[in-house]
């Protein structure tokens, strides 16, 4: 045999797959097809350190999905009686005997114990590569990445370990997705009045420099003379690199939103060592971004609780942080870290192994907002990767155009490829089910799906927007801190919407009411009732047809329509007119005639004892449930649809 068929057979030789014993338990880890088709240019030297976040399953998995139907459902007594962090990790989280062993068997392998959390779903674990190898089974090695111009690492097979061990994945054994910021520079200035592609004098006005949109132009087109402005809420962002605090205070000062007494606490995942901007640019552009945006539109927040995975040693951004990332927003270390409205504008936030995260989220109370992307309809309007589950709210983006430098709203487009600057991102889920809260729309209609998961739900502005960040070289050196610079993208919209939904948490704490929770059921309700043209601003002008690339097949997906459409959901927020309906929605009235209880605010906990009482706190639409068999005498007019139910045996009203 010659040099080079020994060459050629030493390298086949990396992928003889190790037998696996009869007693272990290949894990749920997604390794990429590429590994195994293209080749493996050389293995991780063996002392590198990997961080790694190993998953234990929940328990009772058919009880917790069978409580978050009750959890949406305007007419059962759970409706909104959200559990908390410790209820939920007593009742569906692994146990502490089974944490314990995953931690014992870490340790026996000389994997270092580095986070845990208190729902104790993940583990994170530092270790070399050669003790990685070894655990699970696995080599890893460095391959040419097809599509971005750099290597990835990945195992030759999938992970495993002994049968017995309560243990579903483990992540950070690849790096072959890395999380991406969504954010986009803006190459060029705007004219106020400038037509955009499909002819419409979109371009607006705000009052940052150029006439980009800055600080309050946010609120005074969603939410224009509310007073809220997210006083008690915490709101949290998913991140995957740092910022410079003094780029927030730069960007506060420039827009004029003094006197806030919110703070920003940072959150650094196991691996994460530092807060301070990375290499990579636009990364550092995306949190600055999405910081900024939640401080425009609720400047009176508790806090912003900023969590960050980061770059690892093994050659690129950490995967298994991502998982990391939102388990410490499902599970925080504290109670008052504890965040009712989230927002990723991360090309990350897609892995499965997310789910659970994102249902235990939904069983809290608290409601998670992905940006869709910026690139339009994708080939053939279908998108096969798990990016949107059906837990998160999928966030679009419109063109805006406002009154007198800021003003007010006047009126909103798609955000489309508006001189090759992007678009709302739109598309099918193959492969995961339509929602409930789907099924109703007639999604064929618009070029959806009546099978599966439809996006975006929901839209706000995502183009001609002024922020301050530092910007950094290559090798992440800075260059200029505090740089005013204009953006675009669905990045923007997302954090826009969680700090909205702050206004309408604050509101409902301030009537003893729950938080709206996971939003989508109220969305899709509100967007198919009665209520939906003065609750959203219905974005029937535009498209996201991927027209300027020549390659695509989605010339004819999407455009937009009246109601739900696949370029921006339901629309963008009609202010207080929304806020309302949604507090209205957070939860049925409860009446108990034989309450005796001096609080009286309709709530499960606190009934009222009346139906009279009932009848005028309940909103348009709404429910109420009496809890208990028994009688009231009085009589009353009821001018305003309701229903009214009785939970647990008769329950007879007037003489």
């Amino acid at each position: 045999m010659n040099k080079k068929l020994l060459g050629m057979a030493a390298g086949l030789a990396l992928f003889v797959l190790p037998a696996l014993a009869a007693d272990r338990h290949i894990l749920n880890t997604q390794v990429p097809a590429e590994a195994a088709r293209l080749p493996m240019l050389s293995r991780l030297p063996a002392t590198n350190r990997l961080h790694l976040a190993i998953g234990l399953p929940f328990r009772n998995q058919d009880i917790l999905t069978n409580l978050l139907r009750q959890l949406y459902n305007p007419g059962s007594t759970n409706f909104h009686r959200y559990l908390t962090p410790d209820l939920f990790a007593e009742q569906f989280g692994p146990t502490e005997q089974d944490y314990q062993r995953v931690k014992d068997f870490a340790e026996s392998n000389r994997l270092e114990v580095v986070g845990t959390f208190g729902n104790r779903a993940v583990l994170d674990v530092s270790g070399s590569v050669a003790d990685v190898e070894k655990t699970f089974q696995v080599r890893l090695g460095f391959h040419r990445h097809p599509t971005e111009d750099r290597l990835f690492f990945a195992p030759d097979v999938p992970p495993s370990v002994d049968a017995g061990l309560p243990i579903i994945y483990v992540g950070g054994l690849d790096n072959y997705n890395i999380p991406h910021p969504r954010v986009r520079k803006l190459a060029r200035p705007i004219v106020a009045g400038q037509s955009n592609v499909n002819g419409n004098a979109n371009v607006g006005v705000g009052s940052g420099d150029s006439g980009y949109f800055l600080g309050y132009d946010f609120r005074n087109a969603y939410v224009p003379g509310v007073t809220l402005k997210g006083s008690g809420q915490v709101v949290g962002l998913v991140e995957f690199d740092g910022y410079n605090s003094s780029d927030i205070t730069k960007y506060e000062t420039l827009a004029g939103l003094t006197n806030l007494t919110l703070t920003v606490t940072n959150v650094l995942v196991a691996g994460v060592t530092s807060s301070a901007p990375g290499s990579d640019d636009n990364a550092n552009l995306e949190v600055a971004l999405d910081i900024e945006m939640v401080i425009a539109m609720a400047p009176s927040l508790s806090k912003l609780v900023v969590v960050e995975g980061g770059f690892n040693s093994g050659g690129g951004i950490d995967y298994s942080t991502i998982t990391s990332v939102m388990n410490a927003l499902a599970s925080p270390a504290s109670h008052d870290l504890f965040a009712n409205q989230i927002s990723s504008s991360w090309d990350a936030s897609g892995d499965t192994n997310n789910n659970p995260q994102l249902m235990e989220m939904a069983a809290q109370g608290q409601t998670f907002f992905y940006a869709s992307g910026d690139s339009g309809a994708p080939d053939g309007g279908t998108n096969g990767a798990p990016a949107s589950f059906n837990y998160m709210t999928m966030v679009g983006g419109t063109e805006l155009s406002m009154t007198n430098t800021g003003a007010g709203w006047q009126t909103e487009q798609v955000w489309d490829f508006q001189f090759i600057q992007g678009a709302s991102s739109g598309y099918i889920t193959v492969g995961l089910p339509i929602p409930d809260y789907q099924q109703a729309v007639n999604m064929p209609a618009v070029g959806g799906s009546a099978s599966y998961r439809n996006s975006p739900d929901v839209a706000m502005c995502a183009d001609n927007i002024e922020i301050v960040y530092t910007q950094v070289d290559t090798n992440g050196v800075t260059i200029q801190t505090g740089k005013p610079i204009p953006v675009g993208g669905t990045s923007a919209a997302a954090p826009l919407w969680a700090a909205f939904t702050a206004l309408v948490n604050q509101q409902a704490a301030s009537q003893g009411k729950p938080t709206v929770g996971f939003l989508n059921p109220a969305l899709y309700m509100i967007g198919q009732g009665p209520d939906y043209a003065n609750c959203f601003h219905d974005i029937t002008v535009g498209n996201n047809t991927n027209y300027v690339n020549a390659l695509t097949n989605s010339h004819g997906l999407f455009f937009a329509a009246p109601g739900y459409d696949l370029c921006t959901g339901w629309g963008s927020p009609k202010g207080i007119n929304l806020i309302n309906v949604l507090v209205g929605y957070t939860g049925p009235v409860f009446v108990d005639f034989n309450y005796t209880g001096a609080t009286k605010n309709g709530s499960y906990d606190y009934p009222f004892k009346t139906l009279a009482q009932a009848t005028n706190a309940v909103s348009n639409g709404g429910t109420i449930i009496i809890k208990t068999a028994g009688s009231s005498s009085e009589t009353m007019t009821i001018k305003k649809p309701m229903t009214i139910t009785a939970s647990d045996g008769a329950a007879t009203i007037g003489r």
